[in-house]
């Protein structure tokens, strides 16, 4: 018998498109999304229409109060999350929610705090606060028996779920992990500014291989002995690249600039409880389209995943005129020279693998492994990453 979901998305932006195309690929459901909430009425509007949505609203609490809708997704700013995540689970509502979980945005302070006043908080504070904010929607979805299901596409990623797969087929011991993910930098003026998005590429970019680094030891210790290895500890350091002199003309050829309050650079080293390490890099400072990479060392093998780019198309064109503006992957700056012309961005970076994990998820009634405390879990270790870096100090979680 076919399942049914019927999905309210909240945001009318870039991942919201991104969950659309995604949705209509998943099999052996019958998917559909009667209802788009979006801050602007143009916003809303436009991408109903677009996407033959019945139903737009300008204020989530209707979208919440649509009795058709069984599950929400977050497709909005970090310093939201919270207080949907919360809302929709008390209207008895499944939540997917993007990564990061959720995030320090100056939650504690009062409504006039200035930027410098929220960037340049205690970062022991922010881990206190984000942490906070994290459980209360871990809690929220379990005092009204709903699922909250952490939307970090890298677990998905085929790269990474042949490496999980390989990794328990081995029985080898996860010894070592480094990967990131990097591009030319958002253009977005709000991912610039502490107060709308929580922190910077340790955070947007970061978070990816975060993710997929304490999932795969979590999932290392259930198959071993039945329970998870945490991480324990976490030394970091940040910066902004763009300030320094000497790239300030080589910023005008791609890379992003305009940083307010957040760092451009973040590197994590996380220690587990089990001795093992994990390096986690982030950067706004990479041309050539993005890159996003994970490599494990096992005891007794070694796998490398190369989400992206990869070469099951590769490209060259001596020119821009040839391609001109045809789409080869996310963050390519030209089509001339040699590129990597991705056959399906939403399959490759496991966006669509799962939305139809979490669909299942939820018909089925079964728990996911991507829940609202591994996004806990990774919303700690970014915060206490933070305060490594501010303190210069190795901080315990």
């Amino acid at each position: 018998m076919v399942g049914t979901v019927n999905i309210g998305l909240i945001g009318a932006g870039f991942l919201a498109e991104t969950r659309m195309r995604c949705y209509a690929q998943v099999p052996g459901y019958s998917v559909t999304v009667p209802a788009v909430a979006a801050r602007s009425a143009d916003s809303a509007r436009s991408f109903a229409d677009r996407h033959g949505i019945a139903q737009w609203y300008t204020d989530v609490a209707e979208l919440l109060a649509n009795p058709d809708i069984q599950m929400v997704d977050l497709c909005v700013p970090n310093h939201v999350h919270r207080d949907i995540a919360v809302a929709a689970a008390e209207h008895g509502k499944h939540v997917v929610c993007t990564k990061p979980l959720t995030a320090y945005t100056g939650q504690d302070l009062p409504a006039d705090a200035t930027d410098s006043d929220i960037a340049g908080r205690d970062p022991s504070l922010m881990l206190e606060h984000a942490t906070q904010e994290a459980a209360a929607m871990v809690e929220a979805a379990r005092r009204n028996a709903v699922q909250l299901m952490y939307g970090e596409n890298w677990i998905f990623a085929p790269p990474v779920q042949r490496a999980e797969g390989l990794m328990v087929r081995s029985g080898g011991s996860i010894l070592e992990m480094r990967g990131g993910e990097a591009h030319c930098g958002s253009h977005s003026p709000y991912s610039k500014i502490w107060r709308y998005t929580g922190g910077g590429a340790l955070l947007r970019l970061g978070a990816h291989p975060i993710g997929a680094m304490l999932y795969l030891k979590q999932q290392e210790g259930v198959a071993r002995n039945g329970r998870p290895i945490r991480p324990v500890s976490v030394t970091a350091e940040t910066c902004d690249l763009t300030t320094i002199a000497e790239m300030q003309g080589a910023c005008q050829t791609g890379i992003a600039t305009g940083w307010q309050d957040v760092e451009t650079w973040a590197t994590a080293l996380i220690t587990f409880e089990d001795g093992s390490v994990s390096v986690a890099y982030g950067s706004d400072n990479v041309l050539g389209g993005m890159q996003s990479w994970l490599e494990l060392f096992l005891s007794n093998s070694r796998i490398r995943c190369n989400i992206a780019p990869h070469d099951l198309v590769e490209l060259y064109a001596p020119g821009q005129e040839v391609f001109e503006d045809t789409y080869l992957n996310e963050k390519a700056s030209t089509t001339a020279g040699w590129n990597a012309a991705i056959p399906d961005e939403d399959w490759s970076s496991g966006h669509v693998a799962m939305c139809h994990h979490f669909i299942d998820c939820a018909v089925n009634g079964r728990p996911t492994p991507c829940d609202g405390m591994l996004g806990m879990e990774v919303t700690k270790v970014i915060y206490a990453a933070y305060q490594s870096a501010r303190e210069g100090r190795r901080v315990s979680l």
